[in-house]
Parts: structure tokens; sequence; C-alpha cells
């Protein structure tokens, strides 16, 4: 397993939020994961005039960790403009499960949380497996 370095996590997820496109909310994310084979992936929001079709930092992260070969996420971290600790949303909890587990552990305040305890009783491909030979 890849050793977790937070302080280089964090500070790549807040050169991320310089890149945000928020001119909208202006409320600015940045994200940055570690990769099971030591990469670091990073993504910012991405908003849209319609405000629905907004991309959540997380969502554009695991579009860039799967343009860049995939793999599984060991960590992530978020943060907003002034370099707070953000926790994903509900939607981003689902899509980071997909890639990283239960086991994916993401930066809290009071300190790092496993996807599991983000999201309990998760849908997950394996759920899918089996109900699709139910």
């Amino acid at each position: 397993m890849v050793e977790i370095d937070w302080k280089l996590l964090r500070d790549n997820a807040r050169g991320a939020v310089s890149r945000a496109y928020a001119p909208y909310s202006g409320f600015v994310v940045g994200s940055a994961a570690l990769v099971d084979d030591g990469r670091i992936v990073v993504g910012c929001n991405v908003e849209n005039v319609s405000h629905g079709l907004g991309l959540c930092s997380e969502c554009v992260l695991v579009g860039n960790f799967m343009a860049g070969g995939g793999g599984r996420l060991v960590a992530i971290t978020c943060c907003g403009e002034g370099g707070e600790i953000l926790v994903p949303c509900g939607r981003c909890r689902q899509i980071l499960f997909e890639h990283g587990g239960p086991g994916l552990l993401v930066d809290h305040k009071a300190g790092p949380r496993r996807m599991e305890q983000l999201l309990p009783d998760a849908f997950g491909p394996e759920e899918e497996e089996r109900l699709r030979h139910a």
C-alpha cells in the first residue's frame, strides 16, 4: 500500500482551486486523490450557466483519474478557496465509492474517514452484479 501524505494531497487540491470555473456561485473547490500506484490526480469544479449541469471537483477528478489510466483511489481531499477541508456531497460520495470502495480514506476536519462511514450501505458494482443475476 502507498503511504498517504495528506499535506501533499491538500497542497495539490489547493492548486486545483485556482483552476476552478465558478462564475455563478463563486464557490470554488479543488480536490486531489492518491491512486494505488502512487499517482496524484486532481480536479476542480466547473459550473455551467444552467446551474444543474455543473460538475463538482470530485467528478472532474474521477474523469481525470480514468483518463490517466484508472486504478483504485486510496485517499482524497477537497478544499475551498481558503484551503478549508470540505467533505464530498452525496452524489460525489457515490461516484468516489465506485472507484475507491468502502476503504477509501476521505479527508475530514476531525481526521480521515473511511468512505463506508460517510456512505453507509452504499450501492456498489458488486450489488449491480448481484441484481443482474437475481
